[in-house]
């Protein structure tokens, strides 16, 4: 017998669920984090690895994420006493000092809501039959005295959406390796600069679109999103809602965020940039006769154009 002919063909058992790191960005969690982890502890049909960076908190959440590590090694706790300031930074945080190298593919998720059971294997379903590197999901958002409402997210892609908008909540983001370690080598490259920015989840759909990577927002509804006075951004459903994001439109902060991902993913001098980049009443006028370019939802896109031309009558961007 050839000494180099292995004495077993008998081939080595193969994982046949999708491996996935969860990156969990907490502070002040305490009250909601063990309903969260236990959801994601329990995701069927996929091998998970659980992140967990806690901005430094005054309720103790370091200490309830501590308290499930000895019964569940697939959880690891990041070390703690850092203050981030923000879910955006503690994102970036993940992304930065988590190898995601040894992954499949990579989801985000936030610290008070419910993952369906098969949350995970869904992404992972649609990210393969549809060959997406980026994936997000429609969610049910849910307050404390018992009311729920679908969010709705999954409009058509539009060509200049993830300029103005991001692709529905980030809890519900699974990327695929390669999009994934792309966005690592950007993160760590950018860190300095990536401190102007407010919405990972946001910029994480740019970088994804701005590179051609195929992504999918799905229709259907895999968790529940939670709302209470804590959230950082929350649902936009609602007057208040509303009324919050047209300041933010109106002020300028909007189109300024907006600009910080376009001169991060070094998009300033494409024509359609170019146009409304500097501001004034003509590119706000500009803008505002492409809204339909700019969002996904078609009452979004009205509300666009309105913002565009009252920031044009009013000479500011």
């Amino acid at each position: 017998m050839d000494l180099l002919e292995p004495m077993s063909k008998t081939p080595l058992p193969v994982n046949p669920y999708p491996r996935i790191a969860v990156l969990l960005a907490a502070y002040n969690g305490a009250e909601f984090i063990d309903e969260q982890l236990s959801s994601i502890t329990a995701q069927r049909q996929a091998d998970v690895q659980l992140f967990v960076s806690v901005d430094a908190s005054s309720d103790g959440t370091e200490a309830c994420v501590s308290a499930w590590l000895a019964d569940n090694p697939q959880i690891t706790l990041l070390p703690t006493g850092q203050r981030f300031g923000g879910a955006a930074p503690n994102f970036f945080r993940l992304i930065n000092d988590v190898d995601l190298s040894t992954f499949d593919y990579v989801s985000f998720s936030d610290q008070d809501d419910r993952w369906y059971p098969s949350k995970l294997w869904r992404a992972y379903q649609i990210l393969k039959t549809q060959e997406a590197a980026g994936y997000s999901s429609n969610v049910l958002a849910f307050w404390p005295d018992g009311t729920r409402c679908e969010i709705n997210k999954a409009q058509p892609q539009t060509p200049w959406d993830f300029l103005f908008e991001a692709a529905g909540p980030g809890c519900t983001y699974v990327l695929r390796q390669d999009l994934a370690l792309s966005l690592q080598t950007w993160v760590r490259a950018n860190r300095q600069a990536l401190q102007n920015v407010y919405l990972h989840d946001w910029l994480i759909y740019a970088f994804a679109r701005a590179n051609g990577h195929r992504w999918v927002i799905d229709d259907d509804i895999n968790m529940g999103y939670r709302q209470h006075s804590a959230n950082q951004v929350g649902v936009n459903a609602g007057w208040r809602a509303f009324k919050y994001r047209a300041g933010k439109v109106l002020s300028g902060w909007a189109f300024n965020q907006s600009l910080i991902i376009v001169n991060l993913l070094k998009l300033d001098t494409l024509p359609f940039v170019r146009r409304w980049k500097s501001g004034g009443r003509l590119g706000m006028l500009w803008l505002a006769f492409h809204a339909r370019q700019c969002r996904r939802r078609p009452r979004d896109q009205v509300l666009f154009a309105l913002s565009c031309l009252i920031a044009a009558v009013l000479g500011r961007r």
